[in-house]
C-alpha cells in the first residue's frame, strides 16, 4: 500500500518512521524547512523500544502527485482546515483517511471534505515529542493505534492496513468497535487535560493535595456519564485502568494541553474540553467540574487573543 503521512512531527513522525523502519512504502508530506532537515539528518527517533534512523521518502505541497491508498493524518485541531487542503491532491476514490486526533469533532469536518466513507476512526497510544533538533523522542513503551470502520466490524481495507503494521513495533490490529475506543480516549484526555489545566499541575501534584484525587475522579465520572448518554458506556476494565492512572501519586503525567497553556500557546481546548461540554449540554448531562474547566480555558484563550 502507498501510505502518506501528513507531517513528520512527534506522532506522525513516530508511526510513519516505524512503518519506514519496517520497509513499508511510506511518504511524508512536509513543509520545506522540515524537508531540508530530513534530507540532511534523516528521521531520528530515540525510543525505549529501540532507537532508529531512517532516510524517509518525502514530498512538499508543490511536489505531491497522485493518490495514495492510506493517509495518516496527525495535526492539531486548529490546523485541520490547512491539513485538509494539504492532503486533498493525494485523495482518490479509494483512499482511506486515518486521523489520529483526540476527541471526535474532526470526524464530521473530514467527512464534509472527503465523504464519510473515506474516513476511518482512529486513536493513537504513544507518548512522543519533537525535539528542537528535529529528532523525535518516544517517552514510554506505548506504541499502538486503534483504528477501524466507524460503523463497526472489520473490513477488507482495515485488514489490509493492519497488515502494513505487522512486523513493525506498532501494535495496530483493526478494531471491531473503534468508536468506543475513541470515546474512551476522549473521556480520558478530557479528564486529564481538564484537571491538569484547571489545577495547573501534573497528575502527581494534584493527587498530593487533600481533595485532588477525589476531584479528578468526579470529573472522570462526569465525562463517563456523557459517553454513556451518547450510547458508548465505557468498559469496566478501562474505567479501572484509567481511574488508577489519573490518581497515581508521584505521577508526572501531564496533558500536552497543559504544556501549551503553561507556555502561553494556543490550546486544543475548544475541540476537546469545549466539545465534551457542548455534548453534555445537548444530552442533558450535568457536568459542573467540566463547566469550570471549560470556562477556565475560555478565559485563558480570550486573554491570549487580546
Amino acid at each position: 500500500m502507498r501510505i502518506l503521512v501528513l507531517g513528520a512531527g512527534a506522532v506522525g513522525g513516530y508511526f510513519g518512521g516505524r512503518l519506514a523502519e519496517a520497509g513499508r512504502d511510506v511518504t511524508f508530506l512536509v513543509r520545506p524547512a522540515r524537508a531540508a532537515l530530513l534530507e540532511q539528518r534523516g528521521l531520528v527517533v530515540t525510543s525505549p523500544l529501540g532507537d532508529f534512523t531512517v532516510t524517509p521518502r518525502f514530498v512538499t505541497a508543490d511536489t505531491l502527485r497522485g493518490a495514495y491508498d492510506v493517509i495518516l493524518l496527525t495535526a492539531k485541531h486548529y490546523d485541520l482546515d490547512q491539513a485538509i487542503a494539504a492532503i486533498r491532491p493525494a485523495v482518490g476514490p479509494g483512499t482511506a483517511i486515518l486521523p489520529l486526533l483526540n476527541g471526535l469533532v474532526h470526524l464530521d469536518r473530514l467527512g464534509e471534505a472527503f465523504g464519510g466513507e473515506a474516513i476511518l476512526g482512529g486513536v493513537a497510544y504513544v507518548g512522543a515529542s519533537l525535539r528542537p533538533d528535529g529528532s523525535i523522542r518516544h517517552h514510554n513503551r506505548l506504541s499502538g493505534i486503534a483504528f477501524g470502520e466507524r460503523a463497526g466490524g472489520v473490513s477488507s481495507r482495515t485488514r489490509a492496513i493492519g497488515a502494513e503494521f505487522e512486523g513493525s513495533k506498532v501494535s495496530a490490529p483493526p478494531s471491531e468497535n473503534v468508536m468506543l475506543d475513541m470515546w474512551e480516549k476522549f473521556v480520558m484526555i478530557t479528564t486529564m487535560a481538564g484537571m491538569n489545566c484547571l489545577m495547573r499541575g501534573t497528575i502527581g501534584e494534584i493527587a498530593a493535595t487533600e481533595d485532588g484525587a477525589a476531584l479528578m475522579l468526579e470529573l472522570f465520572a462526569e465525562n463517563q456519564a456523557v459517553a454513556k448518554a451518547a450510547g458508548y458506556p465505557l468498559r469496566q476494565s478501562y474505567i479501572d485502568q484509567i481511574g488508577a492512572m489519573l490518581t497515581e501519586k508521584g505521577s508526572v503525567n501531564n496533558a500536552s494541553m497543559h504544556h501549551d497553556l503553561a507556555h502561553g500557546s494556543r490550546t486544543e481546548g475548544e475541540y476537546i474540553i469545549g466539545d465534551m461540554r457542548h455534548r453534555a449540554a445537548a444530552l442533558g448531562v450535568a457536568t459542573p467540574l467540566l463547566r469550570a474547566a471549560w470556562t477556565h480555558l475560555q478565559v485563558y484563550e480570550n486573554r491570549r487573543a487580546g
